[in-house]
């Protein structure tokens, strides 16, 4: 697994168009607190289990990608959820995954807030909101 800063990685989003975007975050996460444009919503786990269901999030993210050479690249809102959705889909036969370090919102700053200090809303990246 490659890790990517939101820059990096929506550099290679711009160059390589056919890689899969995936925000693994639960969906009223991504509709709600915003999602990067042309993203796809595969949830690592819901609400309200939130519990992981490794092999079915793989299996969501084969038949999206439908093929499993394809260039996948993970978000979520802090970084940390990609690493393991990650882990599950190159466990799945998945070679060439990306986790975008710091995901959506980024850490807390010393006020508790997100997006401040890292992550793609803080680097000024194209971003939509329902």
């Amino acid at each position: 697994m490659r890790h990517l800063t939101p820059t990096q990685a929506w550099e290679l989003i711009q160059r390589q168009p056919d890689a899969l975007f995936v925000d693994v975050r639960m969906e009223i996460e991504s509709l709600y607190v915003g999602r990067p444009p042309g993203v796809e919503n595969i949830p690592w786990y819901e609400y309200p289990d939130l519990t992981p269901d490794a092999a079915g999030f793989a299996a969501a993210v084969a038949r999206e990608a439908g093929d499993k050479a394809r260039t996948v690249v993970l978000i979520c809102r802090s970084g940390k959820r990609t690493v393991d959705a990650g882990l599950a889909l190159e466990a799945a036969g998945f070679t060439d995954v990306v986790n975008v370090l710091h995901g959506f919102e980024g850490e807390l700053d010393e006020h508790f807030h997100r997006s401040t200090l890292s992550g793609w809303r803080a680097e000024g990246l194209p971003w939509e909101q329902m």
